[in-house]
């Protein structure tokens, strides 16, 4: 289940990155205006009229596979059976059960000094 997630999000990224160069490529409705001022050279490198269609249409597709994948990646972590953290992986029978560990280098709490030597005190003054 995680190498179907690892790679519809790499397929998400890739197709990200190409929706977004196809849509920059594109030009607007405003820049037939500047090809009737003299610049003709504004549409030559996918012909007069395929620019447009061969974009549009890539730019579908692309679109159509990216929602696709995000609908996917949905599906795929909803229905994951696995915890999302570590802590949800702890059951509270393991909690419960789990030994206590009382050794420390602290004195103890309740003022008591039977577990105090006197070498642990600070010297006094």
């Amino acid at each position: 289940m995680q190498n179907i997630t690892s790679i519809l999000l790499v397929v998400q990224v890739l197709l990200s990155i190409s929706l977004i160069v196809l849509i920059l490529m594109q030009h607007g409705k405003g820049a037939d205006a500047g090809a009737a001022f003299g610049s003709g050279a504004s549409a030559t490198v996918f012909g007069a009229r395929g620019s447009g269609n061969f974009m549009t249409r890539a730019t579908t597709v692309i679109a159509i596979l990216f929602f696709l994948v995000c609908l996917s990646l949905a599906y795929v972590t909803s229905n994951r059976a696995t915890p999302d953290s570590v802590t949800g992986s702890v059951t509270a029978q393991e909690i419960e059960t789990a030994p206590l560990q009382q050794e420390s280098d602290m004195p103890p709490v309740d003022g008591g000094s039977a577990d105090v030597q006197e070498s642990d005190l600070p010297p006094a003054e």
